[in-house]
């Protein structure tokens, strides 16, 4: 067994409690409330920016071109590729993407971020790889599960959203993250291990968090601005 489909095999519990949960069974179901997906698509939209901002950090602990490539890759991917699956949430919930740019994290964005930023200035590439792949990776599963329990057409309301992520596999950038990711692994030491396993875990966790975050609508609680000096 790889280090990464250990890693897999670990946290199965999140995975399943993520694609159990009301916001992503509703993205099957075609039925997600809309203050949900204006929710989900605000604090997606900086929290790809931060996971761009930490993909940069990657390149420059990267040591040679190959790592250089696959990061830029995935920062391509982000900025290029990613926003489609956000056009469809906006479409659904009849609002204008660029309208939802621009606003304060929720708390468990917030700290989501703060828990990758903290691993890529402080752990090695393959902590990095640790607390960046449970994003790409959940979403590539959620897109194959909801695949093949509701079988959606090009009629259903989140077609687009859901093929986007279930082909992600096609274009092989979770595969790739987890391929370099297993090669790190092999010369790691058991502290090292156990850093990138934890780095791993808490980014499972969050991403479960996030859903919940979006289905919620959760906020801050106190939002008064303060003045500072």
């Amino acid at each position: 067994m790889t280090f990464s489909e250990d890693l897999r095999k670990e946290n199965d519990v999140i995975f399943q409690r993520i694609f159990s949960h009301p916001f992503v069974d509703g993205i099957g179901k075609g039925d997600v409330p809309k203050e949900s997906l204006v929710h989900y698509i605000k604090a997606d939209f900086e929290y790809l920016n931060a996971f761009m901002h930490i993909y940069g950090i990657a390149v420059s602990k990267s040591g040679n071109r190959n790592d250089i490539a696959l990061f830029n890759d995935q920062i391509g991917f982000v900025l290029n590729s990613e926003t489609h699956p956000h056009h469809n949430f906006c479409d659904q919930a009849g609002v204008v993407y660029e309208d939802m740019q621009g606003f304060p994290l929720p708390p468990t964005a917030d700290h989501y971020i703060k828990h990758m930023m903290y691993h890529a200035q402080t752990g090695d590439l393959a902590e990095i790889l640790c607390a960046l792949l449970p994003c790409p990776w959940t979403y590539l599963e959620i897109g194959q599960v909801l695949m093949e329990k509701y079988e959606p057409n090009s009629n259903h309301p989140f077609y687009p959203w859901i093929t986007f992520y279930a082909e992600a596999e096609l274009r092989g950038l979770t595969g790739k993250l987890r391929h370099r990711l297993d090669e790190l692994a092999e010369t790691a030491s058991e502290q090292q291990r156990n850093r990138m396993k934890n780095a791993f875990r808490k980014s499972c966790q969050l991403e479960l968090a996030f859903w919940e975050m979006a289905y919620s609508c959760e906020d801050w609680p106190v939002k008064e601005a303060v003045s500072l000096p």
